[in-house]
């Protein structure tokens, strides 16, 4: 499992989880691909974001796909 954490002071542009665009997701994709090469073997991998707000936090698991 792969996660990344964000955190914003307000929500005026975006949820931390919409932080997490396009050209990030297809690197961590890569860095994913890599290592499972290194392991030689297929693995489960799963993409999960944690939302840290002031009050709560918030786990979106699977938040996308390899």
């Amino acid at each position: 499992m792969f996660c990344e954490v964000k955190t914003r002071l307000s929500e005026l542009f975006g949820t931390p989880a919409e932080a997490v665009e396009y050209h990030k997701r297809e690197r961590y994709k890569k860095i994913a691909r890599y290592y499972e090469s290194l392991a030689g073997e297929e693995l489960f991998i799963r993409f999960d974001v944690l939302e840290v707000f002031e009050e709560r936090i918030n786990h979106i698991e699977g938040a996308f796909r390899a």
